[in-house]
């Protein structure tokens, strides 16, 4: 029955993909990895090049400014985080732009706050654009705004972005980048027991209690708490929903090809709602 599911990928056609600052940096030195970002646009590439309708939500920008200005460990303050982030969106920008345009793809920035949800005329003028670059066959690359964001208005981590993003634009499929195979039964680095689960059919509270509330990353901020709460927000819209280990970017095109590879929160049957007033109370939890 696992693999029915899996299969059905195939037919997915709006893709969001997030990853995080672990998967696009070095361990060691929290520097932008070049050959995994440059892999990550070949596959993304690749994807809508199959016919897909494909949305970035990435991050990276607050790990590459705090490399361009020698900061050694995560900002402190909002002050600094938002100086290191108005440094390092525009290196991410220019990284992703050139390797899109080297793959026939038109880079696009999306950057979000709270308030782009909130705000009604700000909500509707945020999905119109959406469907006008997709409209167009461009990337859309989203990040939260952190240059202005606040505590009032922040996501905080782009784990809930990118259920948002995927709410917003009617996406088909979620899919989370990150450093580990998927959902463990307990934490793979702390339980050599642990078993990873292929496939998550409810969102029983067994499974919140799986996932990892804690990061030993310096550079990103997504938990596995965070993941399961995005499926949270997109299976009840029909919206499917994988965690997979992004250490190699190419496994975007197994998954796309139906093979299993992570855990795969099955949707629930899409109901009729007011999306936004429905984000707005997720947001609010």
């Amino acid at each position: 029955m696992n693999e029915y599911y899996w299969k059905k990928i195939k037919d997915k056609k709006r893709i969001v993909v997030k990853v995080g600052s672990s998967t696009l940096t070095h361990r060691d030195t929290g520097n932008l990895n070049y050959v995994k970002l440059e892999k990550l646009v070949r596959a993304l590439s690749d994807m809508k090049n199959s016919g897909k309708e494909v949305i970035l939500v990435s991050s990276g920008a607050v790990a590459l400014g705090r490399e361009a200005l020698k900061i050694g460990t995560r900002p402190k303050t909002m002050a600094e985080k938002q100086a290191c982030a108005a440094i390092g969106q525009c290196r991410l920008m220019t990284n992703y732009h050139k390797l899109f345009t080297e793959y026939g793809q038109i880079a696009s920035q999306v950057l979000m706050t709270q308030y782009s949800i909130k705000e009604e005329k700000s909500f509707e003028n945020l999905k119109n654009t959406f469907q006008e670059l997709l409209k167009y066959g461009a990337v859309p690359i989203v990040n939260e705004n952190d240059t202005i964001a606040t505590n009032e208005i922040e996501f905080g981590e782009n784990d809930t972005l990118s259920a948002i993003v995927s709410a917003v634009t009617k996406a088909d499929l979620l899919i989370l980048l990150t450093d580990t195979d998927g959902l463990y039964t307990d934490d793979p680095f702390q339980n050599a027991e642990a078993k990873l689960i292929d496939m998550v059919t409810t969102q029983r509270s067994e499974v919140r209690k799986m996932a990892k509330r804690t990061s030993d990353s310096d550079v990103g901020t997504g938990v596995m708490y965070t993941k399961v709460m995005a499926a949270n927000i997109v299976n009840p819209l029909g919206i499917d929903m994988i965690i997979s280990n992004g250490k190699n970017p190419n496994i975007l095109n197994k998954i796309m090809n139906g093979e299993k590879h992570g855990t795969l929160f099955v949707a629930n049957e899409e109901k009729e709602q007011d999306i936004r007033n429905y984000l707005v109370s997720q947001i609010n939890q």
